[in-house]
């Protein structure tokens, strides 16, 4: 089903590519595109939290690559200029669009313990360790899935080489890219960690100052470790010289002898990494107002969380209520759906989970009764038990939600033939594991931190404890939507457990508030994650309709920004749009093939 390219993808300095609407960069500009919320066209849209990203992503479609092809040369792209959010030392949820066929299809990429895991991973004499030393630590470093994620999509649906889709980012890589204010305050966010491990402090603070605003940063390690898996394939990253230096770094973190941080080692080893392999799985799937929502099976609990939620909305006319009583019933449908994650959702291969069950209409009727319009629910609340629905019942103890770490990246990528590409991905908390391959020039994660350091309720299961091979359980909701078949919009985001509310709330927002694309992902968001208080972003904590959910009962506590979410979506015309922050994480990155003319058409892009 593959074609060979028909020609090699050219690309100067990323700038050939459309940036909005109307515009486009000077063909030998060397300075990064700039960033535009939101465009509209024909061809193809991508949109990323980063300008040149997204101008990788445009250049594979313009050259004639599909919606898979632009995917991954983003997504590698985002590697150099997100290295704290994402990269080949991470792994994610790869959800796809296939137009020929219109069936979606998913890829979990999530990062596996080592062999060797036990319940009591992150414990010590019975006792957790603090999350920060797990965090900063070999023991936090799964087996990277991204480069697995790349090969199994390309293989599946893609039509260009991997080496061609990586030639931008490499190039990116060594010739730099501009410092935003973004990257300098995530660089200080990291920066006590960061001067522990010399590779990592030679590489983001050359000198030992924090990178500067304006300034080129240029990543050479990176450049040739690209350039490697280019000639040999991702398999380089699995087994031989780049996978023994992954498991050196793990098993020996390469800490600065004058450094006072516990960094405790990892016991990854070779066979750990040459045994890791993508799953192709079903998708979750539930119809919401006459359209078909998809997004990711166990093990994210996204799909569940997101499905099981909009399952409990679906008898209320959301569209005809106040702002308060709208966000109300939100609020309540997502403490409601992550009591029930708590309980039930983890890795498959190793739990029991009853997907079908949670995301049963019957199931969220028997929770949606829960919901009064005149008070509040109190968390933690317990969970129900979809195996045996009982109408307004709650079932055994309830269990707090653990902590996940807020950072990640989302993109989504549609082509001229219509396939779409909704694609999460991450190294955990910002800056993953802090540990930088010694001349590699990535980070590792700290994905293994997501699972429970220990029950999260004493006697109560946890399905998310670690275990041997086990893939930990993640939030990520990488989210396509269909009307008789065909994609109407596709939207995911970044924020540890915030994603499941951030992409429930966008997607309430366009489907049921009306919102345009763009201002729904813009809007100020609320996340309730089955605890005492949901967190709210200052416009609606500075909003008089705090006051009135704080009357049914509702308590806030606030967070400056939540998520960072990303779309496409497809106009009633066949253009495509795209969408991307407006000012969150300083803003998205929006752009489209053709914003003037329907280019000439295909046939499905494979």
């Amino acid at each position: 089903m593959r074609r060979p390219a028909a020609r090699q993808l050219a690309l100067v300095a990323l700038a050939g590519a459309l940036v909005s609407t109307g515009a486009a960069a000077p063909p030998q500009d060397t300075a990064a595109p700039p960033k535009v919320p939101v465009a509209a066209g024909y061809g193809g849209a991508v949109a990323s939290v980063d300008a040149d990203a997204s101008a990788a992503g445009i250049a594979v479609l313009r050259a004639g690559g599909n919606a898979v092809d632009a995917a991954v040369a983003t997504a590698a792209a985002l590697g150099v200029t997100e290295p704290y959010s994402a990269g080949i030392g991470g792994g994610g949820y790869f959800v796809y669009y296939d137009a020929a066929s219109r069936r979606v299809h998913t890829i979990d990429g999530r990062e596996t313990a080592p062999a060797s895991a036990t319940a009591t991973l992150f414990q010590e004499n019975g006792v957790p360790i603090p999350f920060d030393q797990g965090q900063t630590s070999g023991r936090s470093v799964g087996v990277p899935g991204t480069p697995a994620t790349w090969k199994s999509a390309l293989d599946a649906w893609g039509t260009r080489p991997l080496g061609q889709l990586l030639r931008p980012a490499e190039k990116l890589a060594r010739d730099g890219f501009t410092v935003d204010a973004t990257f300098r305050a995530q660089t200080e966010l990291n920066q006590d960690r960061f001067k522990d491990f010399p590779d990592t402090r030679k590489l983001f603070l050359p000198g030992g100052q924090l990178p500067v605003v304006g300034s080129t940063f240029k990543n050479p390690d990176l450049a040739a470790t690209y350039a490697e898996l280019a000639r040999k394939g991702t398999g380089a990253l699995y087994r031989g010289p780049l996978a023994q230096d992954i498991v050196r770094a793990v098993r020996t973190p390469p800490v600065d002898p004058a450094a006072t941080r516990v960094v405790r080692s990892g016991d990854l080893t070779t066979a750990d990494l040459s045994a890791y392999a993508t799953k192709r799985q079903a998708p979750t799937q539930v119809a919401y107002r006459g359209l078909d929502v998809y997004s990711m099976a166990p093990s994210s609990s996204g799909g569940t969380t997101v499905g099981e939620a909009l399952n409990i909305l679906e008898g209320t006319d959301l569209s005809k209520l106040s702002e308060a009583q709208y966000l109300h019933r939100y609020i309540e449908a997502s403490r409601i759906s992550f009591a029930d994650r708590g309980r039930w959702v983890g890795d498959p291969a190793a739990e029991q989970v009853p997907t079908r069950e949670l995301l049963s209409q019957r199931y969220a009727d028997t929770r949606a009764c829960l919901i009064r319009p005149d008070r509040t629910l109190t968390s933690p609340l317990a969970p129900g038990d979809p195996r045996h629905p009982a109408p307004c019942a709650t079932t055994g103890q309830v269990a707090p939600t653990t902590y996940e770490g807020e950072n990640t990246t989302h993109l989504t990528v549609a082509d001229r033939w219509g396939n779409v590409v909704s694609y999460t991905l991450t190294i955990e908390s910002t800056g993953g594991s802090a540990i930088t391959v010694p001349g590699r020039g990535f980070l590792l994660n700290n994905e293994l931190t997501d699972f429970s350091f220990a029950p999260a309720a004493p006697g109560v299961p946890d399905p998310n404890l670690p275990g041997p091979g086990k893939r930990p359980r993640s939030s990520m909701s990488p989210t396509i939507v269909l009307k008789d078949g065909r994609p109407v919009l596709a939207v995911g985001s970044p924020g540890g457990a915030t994603i499941i509310t951030t992409v429930l709330q966008t997607l309430l927002g366009r489907l049921d508030r009306g919102l345009p694309l763009v201002d729904a992902i813009a809007a100020p968001r609320a996340s309730q994650r089955n605890q005492t208080t949901t967190e709210l972003e200052p416009g609606l904590w500075n909003s008089p309709v705090r006051t009135e959910l704080e009357a049914l009962g509702q308590g806030f506590r606030q967070n400056p920004e939540i998520g960072a979410a990303t779309g496409v979506e497809r106009l009633a015309d066949g253009r495509w749009l795209a969408a991307a922050e407006t000012t969150r994480r300083g803003g998205g990155s929006a752009m489209v093939v053709h914003p003037h003319g329907k280019p000439e058409g295909g046939s499905t892009g494979r």
